[in-house]
C-alpha cells in the first residue's frame, strides 16, 4: 500500500540542520505516525512521503518555505512577564508558553527584565533548511475516527 490522503504511515526519522547536526532521532523510541493530508507535517515532509510504502528508505530537504516559515525580526515581542508559563523563574533560551488568541504558543526566552520579558514567537526551526532522513515502518488505511479527529491514532500518534 502506497502513502496517500487518508492513510496512516508510521515512519521513523533523523533530522539534521544544514551544518549536518542532529536535531532529532526517532529511532530510540516509537515511530512517528502521520494521519496523511489533514495538515499535521511540514509540507516538506509530508509530500515526500506521498507514493511512498512500507520498507521504504529515503532523504529529503526542506526549504523554510516547505518546513518552519522564514524567521521574522517582527516575531520578536515584549511581554509582561505573568503571561510567560512553564517556569517560575526564566533565562535566556528557556522556551515557555504563552497563551494567545490563536491558542497556547511556545516562545523562546530572550532578554528578562523585572516585569517584561522579550521572547521570540518564531518556531526553533523556522528559517533553516532542514534534511530528514525517514523509514517508513507502516503504511495502513486511516479508521473513520482518525480521518474525523483529523489525526492518527495508537502507537506514536494521539492518545485519547
Amino acid at each position: 500500500m502506497k502513502v496517500a490522503k487518508d492513510t496512516v504511515v508510521q515512519f521513523h526519522y533523523l533530522l539534521k540542520n544544514s551544518d549536518g547536526t542532529t536535531l532529532e532521532d526517532s529511532s530510540g523510541g516509537d515511530p512517528m505516525a502521520l494521519l496523511v493530508g489533514h495538515n499535521s507535517m511540514i509540507k516538506g515532509v509530508e509530500d515526500a512521503l506521498v507514493d511512498k510504502q512500507q520498507g521504504d528508505k529515503f532523504s529529503v530537504t526542506v526549504t523554510p518555505e516547505n518546513g518552519y516559515g522564514e524567521y521574522l525580526e517582527e516575531a520578536i515581542q515584549r511581554i509582561p512577564a505573568k503571561h510567560l508559563q512553564g517556569a517560575s523563574s526564566w533565562k535566556p533560551g528557556m522556551v515557555g508558553v504563552v497563551n494567545t488568541e490563536q491558542g497556547q504558543r511556545q516562545v523562546t526566552v530572550m532578554k528578562v527584565g523585572k516585569f517584561m520579558v522579550t521572547v521570540d514567537t518564531n518556531h526553533p526551526l523556522a528559517g533553516q533548511t532542514l534534511e530528514f532522513d525517514i523509514e517508513i515502518v507502516s503504511v495502513r488505511e486511516a479508521q473513520a475516527e482518525e480521518v474525523s479527529h483529523g489525526h492518527a491514532h495508537g502507537v506514536g500518534g494521539h492518545q485519547h
